[in-house]
């Protein structure tokens, strides 16, 4: 697939060290920025590792960095509470070595993988995407890891997959909020990409972000990535895809589809039922005075996906 070059984005596009080392002057001027300040309060993070990146990539957006402390101290992660600022408090034992991905379903060859062999499946490459979540906020971020279609292509999809199913981890033991009356949705947390969605080189699946694995907070130890749809598509700390000849249920979905439909492309001109999509506050920042962009700002890479559809009825 010939993907048309989006803009690079190098070190010298990030925050400069005067206004970084000043951010929180930033972060106390808004109660979204607030919530990650109190965070950062929480005891220490499991050592995170350094991971070895091949490459920058081509798909990297020219927007600026957000600073890795607000964008992984404002998370949505209900395993792990409602909250913005809970999961990077409560997830701060996850247990995530040793891990297996099973992929399995219509495919040649299924398998497990352990995060070794994740981790060494391909070249690693930092992508700079946008990252737009459906309520209206968005970050700029620094991940780490490949195509998704690389690990799909190793189990050989036959004719009969037409779309992938994601399915993150659930354990009670480890994440006593995951429980559909504490946090309003039902679990294992589930997702769904057609199969030419999936395979699309931006649909990206991430070890890593500002230099190093990823997060608990931020679904260790890998999870998807999709930068034209809203974030909850990105299924986080996946434990099990499945390629199926039928549109899979998907958690929002299950849980108010009039609100979040399969596709869940982010689209400026497709209003959520109680708010306006046209504009985003771009953290750290208070307003939302960021105009959203088709696609979010990738359609020229994606558009194609999508060609004869009605995105007011296919959101």
């Amino acid at each position: 697939m010939s993907i048309p070059k989006p803009a690079g984005l190098g070190q010298a596009d990030v925050t400069p060290r005067p206004v970084y080392l000043n951010r929180r002057k930033f972060l106390a001027a808004a109660p979204a920025a607030f919530a990650a300040t109190r965070a950062l309060l929480a005891p220490p993070a499991l050592a995170a590792t350094r991971l070895n990146i091949a490459a920058k990539s081509p798909f990297s957006t020219n927007e600026p960095l957000t600073a890795a402390d607000v964008a992984t101290h404002y998370n949505n992660f209900y395993e792990f509470g409602t909250s913005k600022n809970e999961p990077a408090r409560n997830a701060q034992n996850f247990r995530t070595n040793p891990w297996t991905l099973s992929v399995e379903g219509e495919v040649a060859k299924p398998r497990k993988f352990s995060l070794d062999e994740i981790l060494k499946l391909a070249p690693l490459e930092e992508r700079i995407y946008r990252h737009r979540c459906v309520e209206g906020w968005s970050i700029v971020v620094p991940w780490i890891g490949y195509s998704l279609s690389a690990l799909l292509n190793l189990v050989q999809p036959t004719a009969k997959a037409k779309y992938v199913a994601f399915e993150s981890y659930w354990d009670l033991k480890q994440m006593p909020l995951a429980r559909p009356e504490t946090a309003g949705i039902a679990f294992p947390y589930v997702e769904g990409l057609r199969l030419d969605e999936a395979m699309h080189p931006l649909a990206l699946l991430s070890v890593g972000m500002y230099g190093e694995s990823l997060p608990p907070q931020d679904g260790a130890p890998v999870r998807l990535v999709v930068p034209w749809k809203y974030g909850f598509k990105g299924a986080k700390s996946l434990v099990k895809i499945r390629l199926v000849g039928s549109q899979p249920p998907t958690t929002w979905n299950l849980a108010n589809a009039h609100e979040y439909g399969f596709y869940s492309n982010v689209n400026p001109q497709v209003d959520h039922p109680r708010w306006s999509q046209a504009k985003e506050q771009r953290l750290p920042s208070f307003f939302k005075n960021h105009a959203t962009q088709m696609f979010n700002g990738y359609a020229d890479q994606v558009a194609g996906l999508y060609s004869g559809m009605d995105l007011r009825k296919n959101y």
